[in-house]
């Protein structure tokens, strides 16, 4: 790829995206090796650079990074100058005379991570900014549906909860409509957004929804973090009419839906406890793919010099 950083989906052309998904597939097959690392990035170095609390992208990215061969450092935000008042400019500045190849970056602000792009020579990896953009998740979540079904194009993927606040649907939504895939949107008309995105359906009713016929029903996190406003009456009514309940796990199960879910999961929210079980819950491998993703990712962002020397502009 000729672009220096990763910031979202909706820049990547479709060979891009094609490309990338390609890439990931060695690196999973590299996962059944007895020795799972080869010296792709040997000698570059990867920062984390972590705002919001983070399990599997930031594991996932640090596992990818060292398979690959790379020194990884991760700053402890809390514990570092930003809780003294340091603004992410200076830390930014004080980072960059590391000469870090990569910087791996998730921050609560949306439009962050282009923003330290622009201030830096090294490569920038968007791993979550605000409600904008998730473009790493996205491309596990194409590569895991391009598992079960090779070809992906014209299957039907409904993304079901708080729409309004996920970046992961934004982008998620974003790749399976650049492969051909037909996406709709259920969830609260609260939780939904208000201008609707071209080509993508929305549903207020599950059970319609369901009568769509889709291929897979991809949940998310109702993310009270970021609402401002009581958007539903309580969690247990959100289960009750938005959520997977035992009843419609069974629908689920006889019409041989895919289940996916970005994590973390609540448990009695978005999903009964058997959804965990079940054996076309493609969740853990979510996880999995998302450590060979993350690889595609960095090695195609794969620097030719130290990131401080100047054809890297």
């Amino acid at each position: 790829m000729a672009r220096k950083d990763f910031l979202d989906i909706a820049s990547l052309s479709r060979e891009e995206v094609d490309h990338l998904l390609e890439q990931a597939v060695p690196f999973k097959e590299l996962f059944t090796r007895s020795v799972k690392k080869v010296p792709a990035l040997k000698g570059k170095s990867v920062l984390m650079l972590f705002y919001e609390p983070s399990t599997r992208t930031l594991s996932s990215f640090e596992v990818a990074a060292k398979r690959l061969s790379a020194d990884v450092i991760e700053l402890d935000v809390p514990h570092s100058s930003v809780t003294k008042g340091e603004t992410v400019k200076d830390t930014v500045d004080t980072l960059q005379a590391m000469r870090a190849d990569y910087i791996v970056v998730r921050h609560k602000m949306s439009g962050m991570a282009r923003s330290i792009a622009r201030q830096t020579k090294a490569s920038v990896i968007n791993a979550g900014d605000g409600a904008h953009a998730h473009p790493t998740q996205a491309l596990l979540d194409a590569f895991t549906l391009k598992e079960v079904f090779p070809d992906v194009a014209g299957r039907k993927v409904l993304i079901a909860g708080d729409i309004l606040h996920s970046r992961v649907a934004r982008s998620t939504s974003r790749i399976f409509l650049k492969l051909g895939v037909e996406v709709a949107f259920l969830g609260p008309g609260s939780l939904l957004p208000q201008r609707r995105p071209e080509g993508i359906t929305h549903f207020t009713d599950f059970e319609e929804a369901l009568r769509w016929g889709p291929d897979a029903v991809y949940l998310l996190r109702v993310q009270m973090e970021r609402q401002e406003a009581q958007y539903f009456p309580s969690l247990q009514e959100y289960h009750r009419v938005y959520g997977v309940t035992q009843d419609r796990f069974e629908r689920i199960k006889g019409d041989g839906i895919y289940v996916m879910h970005p994590g973390p999961v609540n448990r009695g929210v978005e999903l009964c406890h058997e959804v965990m079980d079940y054996e076309r819950s493609l969740i853990n491998q979510q996880v999995e793919n998302g450590i060979a993703a993350r690889m595609a990712v960095l090695y195609a962002l794969k620097p030719r010099t130290g990131a401080g020397e100047p054809d890297r502009e």
